[in-house]
């Protein structure tokens, strides 16, 4: 194992930092668990440890934790795949052979995304497509938060209302775009009454058009969905408050909403 050298802890620093991460195309994560489900997918470049190849000082220098885990890894992030997605996509096998999508609009608290791809791990989504404003998804603390789910879930950074538009023009079969949306439709009352199942004979739109394939945009957690993606938007849907038109928060925070949502749409395929 490499001996760490006083330019190696610059560089793994520097990493915090979104210009020097893609500068770079490097990107760190820390903890064995995290380290270890990461090596799983993405190519290693360093990886150090306390007490073999780096001091508690240098981990601590590098580290962008509050209490340090004596692990830190280098990784190489995957190549950027905006050309493929914001084109045609009835050929992009990555996207077309999954039932379920998900698409964030503007997503910015790095905790929030983490906590997200960590679902989309666990609910079996394993795309992505988020707006060019949305947090970076090699940010360490989103790094950190998914806890090595990064390694089974792909993000894409893309144009969305220009993705959208196109998923909605060039794709072969109908797909159903849901929206969370204050002013949307109660959810479970529309998933049932549109008899939703992948597995069965797929989710009758409004339109009358059986649709295979399924997109849930999530807004931003201070205003939404923008105007751009809603106006494409489909399906408008809420999760009810209980009991129905009691005094509540305002709304859920969105990592929370996005759980709930995504399990509702998998209990129904069972």
């Amino acid at each position: 194992m490499e001996k760490i050298s006083k330019s190696q802890v610059k560089l793994v620093k520097s990493l915090q930092l979104k210009k020097f991460r893609d500068q770079l195309g490097l990107f760190v994560a820390e903890g064995e668990k995290c380290v270890g489900e990461l090596t799983k997918s993405f190519e290693i470049v360093h990886l150090y440890r306390e007490g073999e190849n780096a001091s508690r000082t240098e981990i601590e220098q590098m580290s962008g934790l509050r209490t340090p885990q004596g692990v830190i890894g280098v990784f190489k992030k995957r190549p950027t795949t905006n050309e493929a997605l914001t084109g045609p996509t009835t050929n992009d096998k990555r996207l077309t052979t999954n039932d379920l999508t998900l698409a964030l609009d503007g997503v910015q608290d790095p905790g929030n995304l983490g906590t997200i791809i960590r679902t989309c791990d666990w609910f079996g989504v394993h795309d992505i497509v988020c707006s060019l404003d949305t947090a970076d998804c090699y940010n360490p603390k989103v790094v950190q938060a998914t806890m090595g789910a990064l390694s089974r879930v792909r993000v894409h950074y893309v144009d969305l209302p220009a993705w959208l538009q196109s998923q909605i023009t060039n794709h072969q079969s109908p797909i159903a775009i849901y929206g969370t949306l204050l002013d949307g439709k109660d959810m479970y009352e529309v998933l049932q009454s549109e008899g939703r199942s992948y597995s069965d004979s797929g989710l009758t739109g409004e339109a009358g058009l059986t649709a295979k394939r399924s997109i849930i945009v999530m807004g931003n957690e201070g205003n939404g969905i923008s105007p751009a993606v809603r106006s494409l938007v489909t399906h408008p849907i809420r999760i009810p408050s209980y009991p129905k038109n009691a005094e509540t928060s305002e709304s859920l925070n969105v990592s929370i909403a996005t759980a709930i949502v995504l399990a509702e749409f998998r209990r129904l395929e069972f």
